[in-house]
């Protein structure tokens, strides 16, 4: 890149105008899809309810069709932009009709209706997602720091790993990592994963539907550090067949309840419930997931149930820690690493604290409008 390219993009607006760039993103037709695009504001905000609403050609992201195009970006949630900087922001947007009814794709409208029921609202669920991604080099689609038509030696020195032979890609991830608290994301750490050129990076706690929005900004910052590393992120959850680990987004949970003592019996209690709806929540955990959840390579079978304390083999694993204190929270290993993380962190909350196993017609996916989802 030139030096007066770069001199023009490191531009500090806030010298010359207190006008500032919203870089509005959402949810395309794929599900795993990020758009987005800007507008200039005439200053500075706090809060998305500051912010107009917006509208998209829905018949070019397959979202609408092209008689009737036109689909409306409702801002959610911001953040501070750590690509253009200053008063700059991202916005999180969700998707609606122009008669203001949420597209199928929006999935954050149903996660949000459970989040606000007060039966929820009171235990003040925490979740912490652990996102797992494959690098991959763009011109043969085949993982980052892999041989072309090739592979690397057998797993074991690259978890964690450190040194030219055994981690690729490191800068991609520590970039991401502070542009992420640059932003806002509540980050919590980041480690090389089990399969060279995969990584992870840990959200939370963070508190309800807010999980959702900070996990969706953070794989928007990922992607575009990507693309300017001229590097593909990959969320495929089984990328590599063979003997190699694949890509999870273990979602680690809590209530109120939970947390507090006693909170293990509570905890007993929520993985059973997670049991009786397996078939549901594995439906709507991610596409591919069979792929991956085959019972090896720390995973459990996907037609079977099982929980644990501290077992990576098991659908459901509760810690040590939590074990030991009496309260804590537990780690639901079945979501794949393209899962939507307002479906699953509001599914979670569904069954946990809404469902009633003993009512012959409790809760089902109809009463919150997640059946759009799976």
């Amino acid at each position: 890149m030139s030096t007066v390219l770069q001199d023009l993009l490191n531009l500090k607006l806030e010298e010359v105008t207190t006008s500032i760039i919203a870089e509005y993103i959402w949810i395309g037709g794929s599900g795993l899809d990020i758009r987005s695009k800007a507008r200039t504001l005439p200053g500075p905000v706090k809060t998305p309810q500051e912010l107009p609403k917006w509208n998209y050609d829905g018949s070019s992201t397959g979202q609408a069709p092209g008689e009737d195009s036109e689909v409306i970006l409702y801002p959610q949630a911001i953040f501070r932009d750590p690509f253009r900087r200053g008063n700059n922001i991202l916005v999180i947007c969700d998707c609606y009709t122009p008669q203001g009814v949420p597209i199928p794709t929006n999935k954050r409208a149903a996660a949000a209706e459970i989040f606000d029921k007060p039966e929820v609202v009171k235990e003040v669920p925490w979740y912490g997602i652990e996102q797992e991604y494959t690098l991959l080099q763009k011109e043969v689609k085949w993982p980052l720091g892999w041989p072309v038509n090739g592979y690397p030696g057998p797993q074991g020195p690259y978890y964690c790993g450190t040194g030219a032979d055994k981690a690729w890609g490191r800068d991609i991830v520590n970039a991401h990592y502070k542009a992420c608290l640059y932003a806002g994301i509540q980050i919590s750490g980041i480690n090389g994963e089990v399969m060279p050129g995969q990584w992870e990076y840990q959200v939370g706690p963070a508190v309800g539907i807010s999980a959702g929005d900070q996990l969706w900004a953070s794989r928007y910052i990922l992607e575009r550090i990507t693309e300017i590393a001229g590097v593909v992120l990959t969320l495929d959850p089984k990328p590599i067949e063979g003997d190699w680990n694949g890509a999870g987004c273990h979602t680690n949970y809590s209530t109120k309840s939970m947390r507090e003592d006693g909170g293990f019996e509570i905890i007993k209690k929520a993985i059973e419930k997670l049991g009786l709806r397996h078939k549901e929540h594995i439906a709507a955990y991610g596409e591919g997931n069979e792929r991956r959840l085959t019972g090896r390579h720390e995973t459990a079978s996907i037609n079977q149930f099982s929980w644990g304390v501290a077992n990576r083999g098991a659908s459901v694993r509760v810690g040590r820690d939590t074990e030991k204190e009496g309260k804590g929270y537990f780690e639901d290993r079945r979501p794949a690493s393209n899962m939507d993380p307002y479906v699953v962190t509001a599914l979670i909350a569904q069954t946990t604290l809404l469902f009633k196993p003993e009512e012959e017609n409790g809760p089902d996916m109809k009463s919150t409008g997640l059946e759009r989802n799976i």
